[in-house]
């Protein structure tokens, strides 16, 4: 699955130390050097990537509430300018790691709809990514889901999340054996995909909130997350349309 560049924690600080006001230097062209050395935090080129990680750790940990700019920061070893002078605010910057998200999401949906076999189970399979994405990575997925937090607007977000609409759309067309296009649908084929869409998100949303462990404890011995998830897919994922 994919995941963001990862920049150690000791680097970044030592960057950030670069960044701290420099001495005069005595010999020619220090002061020219100490101005660059201000400046170095800031045109680091991994520095981006790095707040992203930082804040992508917080949030596992600490969940959206503990979401902060100086909490990413602190994550980071950089000042508290950092992550404004590169995301502008906070929405911003979570605007950013949810666009990350949709992109570790995308790839994990594409790699399970290329598996050889039928329409039906390459749709479980999907189903399935899914929900393993989710419990990997709970607290991404929340954010991900969270619009009120986010600016959809923002490029890099409305590319990835709108990708992820149409693999949506392209999976339920397979299972359908029909061409469903993300940009104009017919009644039934916007019913089908909202039905795929609530089926797994509400199923994903009930197991990470624990709202599941009541069937579970019930089933017979044997089973767990994956048989129950199986069993209901196969009741209910759609079939081709008939003639």
């Amino acid at each position: 699955m994919a995941r963001t560049p990862s920049i150690g924690r000791t680097a970044v600080r030592r960057d950030s130390k670069a960044g701290a006001p420099a001495r005069t230097s005595r010999k020619p062209g220090g002061p020219g050097k100490a101005k660059a050395s201000e400046a170095a935090p800031y045109h680091h080129g991994d520095l981006h990537d790095a707040l992203l990680k930082a804040a992508e750790t917080v949030l596992e940990r600490d969940g959206v509430g503990g979401l902060t700019l100086r909490a990413v920061a602190r994550e980071a070893g950089v000042s508290h300018a950092a992550p404004t002078h590169h995301f502008g605010d906070l929405t911003g910057l979570v605007s950013e790691l949810a666009a990350i998200g949709f992109r570790q999401f995308n790839v994990a949906m594409a790699a399970a709809g290329a598996i050889d076999a039928p329409p039906l189970l390459k749709a479980m399979a999907r189903a399935k990514a899914y929900v393993a994405y989710a419990q990997a990575h709970p607290g991404m997925y929340g954010l991900m889901f969270r619009t009120e937090r986010l600016d959809m607007t923002r490029p890099s977000l409305h590319e990835a999340a709108s990708a992820s609409f149409a693999g949506l759309a392209g999976a339920v067309g397979v299972s359908r054996q029909q061409q469903v296009s993300d940009e104009a649908l017919s009644l039934e084929q916007a019913a089908a995909i909202a039905r795929a869409w609530s089926l797994v998100h509400g199923f994903t949303t009930l197991l990470l909130d624990g709202r599941l462990n009541d069937i579970l404890k019930r089933l017979p011995e044997g089973n767990n997350v994956e048989t129950l998830l199986d069993a209901m897919l196969r009741s209910t994922v759609s079939r081709p349309p008939g003639p």
